[in-house]
């Protein structure tokens, strides 16, 4: 029995190094493309966001762009993963380009911008002045909350094509994703006027958002007043009833952070019940990449999107550790899928960004089959989850 449990030890032992040497492998390749993408952004003093239809890196909006923490935030994963000062030089470099959106009251992406960034940041070097920057933002986000509804309003519908949907206040299932920084906000000031927010919009969106099969809808549309639902639709997904992949990605991953900060049982559920939809789903390929949307309707000729395969292993790395369930294998087909020459990039290639094929949104015909910023933010967190 010694000898045997030995051999089990050694065993166990020698897959640990093997793994961790394979995912140090990956995270270096990522430090190597990351380096040059990097001065790309130097040279250009802007957030690359995506590649164009000409093979041209695409900038954030200066004005505004739900996407602009992912780059810094992707900057403080490298460092945290190689303790390189360069990193930690960039990411405060190009998350100050956009501090003074930390006053908007017009976007409800407040929260991927200032948690991934400045919230990496603080979380990493406890900067007192990351601090002040995100709890601001938490303030101007919390602006947008509507107690007759319960939810904080995703898009203005005063203009755009958002004006011509017939909306009055939609709630978009990405907006789960907002909260992690409210609830952070609560932990820093004390103030719990900033989780209270964050568990309303849960709790709203846990009753309205998803279908028996535990998919999601992309968007609720309420009646501001009263608080009914008076539509349930999409709109970056195939049709109102199909599942948009990266929608049950933002799902899992936003109430396995709701479970993170409360310990409320019905959160830990709900991600269980979403992983489950994920990871049992037949029609997704063999390789654990989905398509676009789980019903878009010439599968298998459809593309895939990467964003939310690295969503969905950020995901389940977190969501592992609290549950009963055994999601490893659903992780290392990810990841193993992901680090593969399909996916990820030769050094010097894809613009320089990490990953490749990702979506944006298909209806909007913008961002199909392309490098984006998030997928790669997604990726580096999910191997910085791994090594610790």
């Amino acid at each position: 029995m010694k000898t045997l449990n030995s051999t089990l030890i050694l065993l166990a032992l020698t897959l640990f190094i093997s793994c961790s040497s394979k995912n140090e492998s990956e995270l270096d390749k990522a430090a190597q493309q990351f380096t040059l993408l990097v001065k790309d952004a130097d040279a250009a003093n802007k957030i690359p966001r995506t590649v164009t239809a000409e093979g041209e890196i695409h900038w954030t909006n200066p004005r505004f762009d739900w996407t602009e923490g992912f780059f810094p935030g992707s900057c403080w994963y490298l460092y945290e993963a190689t303790n390189d000062e360069k990193w930690k030089k960039a990411a405060e470099k190009f998350q100050s380009l956009f501090e003074k959106h930390k006053y908007k009251t017009t976007n409800h992406d407040l929260g991927f911008v200032f948690n991934c960034s400045y919230g990496n940041g603080y979380r990493l070097t406890n900067n007192k002045d990351f601090k002040n920057v995100m709890t601001t933002a938490a303030d101007f986000l919390s602006t947008r909350f509507n107690s007759n509804v319960g939810c904080i309003k995703s898009w203005d519908v005063t203009s755009g094509w958002q004006a011509e949907r017939g909306w009055k206040f939609p709630v978009i299932i990405d907006n789960m994703m907002n909260l992690e920084l409210l609830f952070e906000a609560s932990k820093l000031t004390g103030n719990d006027k900033y989780k209270n927010i964050a568990i309303a919009h849960a709790n709203t969106t846990l009753k309205n958002h998803f279908r028996d099969d535990n998919s999601s809808f992309h968007v609720i549309d309420y009646d501001p007043e009263t608080g009914e639902v008076r539509n349930k639709h999409t709109a970056q997904g195939f049709a109102h009833t199909s599942a948009w992949a990266r929608g049950q990605a933002w799902g899992l991953y936003g109430y396995t952070v709701c479970y993170r900060y409360t310990k409320d049982e019905k959160y830990l559920e709900q991600a269980e019940k979403i992983a489950k939809f994920i990871t049992e789903y037949k029609g997704t390929p063999e390789d654990g990449i989905p398509y676009w949307d789980y019903n878009a309707p010439n599968i298998p000729n459809e593309p895939r999107d990467v964003s939310a395969a690295a969503i969905t292993a950020s995901a389940l790395i977190e969501l592992d550790s609290f549950s009963n369930n055994n999601y490893q294998p659903a992780i290392d087909k990810i990841m193993i899928s992901l680090a593969s020459d399909k996916y990820t990039a030769e050094v010097g290639e894809n613009n320089h960004f990490i990953l490749k094929h990702s979506v944006g949104s298909i209806p909007h015909g913008n961002e199909i089959d392309v490098p984006l910023n998030y997928a790669d933010y997604y990726y580096l967190e999910a191997l910085v989850r791994l090594k610790k």
